[in-house]
């Protein structure tokens, strides 16, 4: 808008206001009274939605629910919630016709036990899908924070061999690896080889990724287990031979015995029905992602939001 005022020699914050009060249709909008606690266009429904969180402004989270087929685009927008409460949220869906919400054939998500409890009250005919990019960050994670306890003890350890030389009065030379690295560098750079596979390597990955697997033998360890259960997704192509694959994934966490993986192996158990929901159409929560970049970005172009009711409008208009 502020482009448009200046091409034009008029005041950027005066356009802004004239279209506000009389260019839109804002002041007669039929959701203004409580757009800043739910907006919903039932018309947007369909048989494949998303569902996830986004924070409008200052940190103040909204649920969002989108139809998968409008793709970010016009249509999109099924429902904008204030907060993240089940209760909330399905107090606001349920004003949705049953026999639409029962329609509803799939609803991808995060792993909030929150939002997979308000897909199974508002959509009870819907199959629940946890997201797979969440799922293997959570088992990706598993690998990072082995290497950060690594490298952690690499400080340490670096910490006690300087004070030694000071007090011997000798300088201090580190130990350097092959590729000219010191242990705790070969670990701090390490950072990105290990949440790629080795097809993706380039040369002095390649070159880190063998001095750093010869030197943390359990590093490689959690690196293997991170690329078989990455492997889980890509290639089996029904439910049951996923589920046969996973099998093989707890049993090798469990002679592997990695404290960092327990965590991770128990989360993807527990949620191990709508982790393998995934396999019946491969469908991810990836299109919700992109409409809450769209938004942050929006919002990035208005500098903040400075009136949520007017931005939520906007919003309206662009989406829903």
């Amino acid at each position: 808008m502020a482009s448009i005022a200046l091409s034009y020699r008029i005041p950027p914050n005066e356009f802004e206001k004239q279209y506000k009060d009389h260019l839109s249709d804002f002041r007669t909008w039929d959701q203004k009274d409580h757009a800043e606690e739910w907006l919903l266009f039932p018309q947007n429904i369909g048989a494949h939605l998303s569902i996830d969180e986004t924070a409008l402004s200052n940190g103040e989270l909204y649920t969002l629910v989108t139809n998968k087929k409008a793709h970010g685009k016009k249509g999109a927008l099924l429902a904008c919630v204030r907060g993240t409460k089940t209760a909330d949220v399905t107090a606001v869906l349920s004003r949705i016709d049953p026999v639409a919400r029962n329609l509803v054939s799939e609803v991808t998500l995060d792993l909030s036990p929150a939002m997979e409890a308000t897909v199974r009250s508002a959509f009870p005919r819907a199959r629940v899908i946890s997201d797979r990019f969440h799922v293997q960050k959570l088992v990706s994670e598993a690998v990072q924070e082995l290497r950060v306890a690594l490298r952690r003890d690499a400080q340490r350890e670096e910490n006690e061999a300087i004070k030694r030389a000071r007090a011997d009065k000798r300088p201090y030379a580190p130990h350097l690896y092959a590729n000219g690295d010191t242990k705790k560098q070969l670990l701090a750079r390490s950072k990105h080889l290990l949440f790629m596979p080795k097809s993706r390597w380039h040369d002095s990955q390649k070159k880190r990724a063998k001095i750093l697997f010869t030197a943390f033998p359990t590093l490689r360890k959690a690196y293997d287990l991170s690329m078989m259960f990455r492997s889980f997704y890509e290639h089996p192509n029904d439910p049951a031979t996923a589920h046969a694959r996973l099998e093989a994934w707890y049993a090798k966490i469990a002679s592997c015995d990695i404290d960092s993986f327990l965590l991770p192996a128990e989360t993807v158990r527990v949620h191990e029905e709508t982790i393998l929901n995934y396999f019946v159409n491969r469908s991810t929560n990836a299109d919700a992602e992109s409409f809450n970049a769209k938004l942050k970005n929006f919002r990035a172009l208005l500098r903040g939001v400075s009136d949520k009711k007017f931005f939520l409008f906007r919003v309206a208009k662009l989406y829903a």
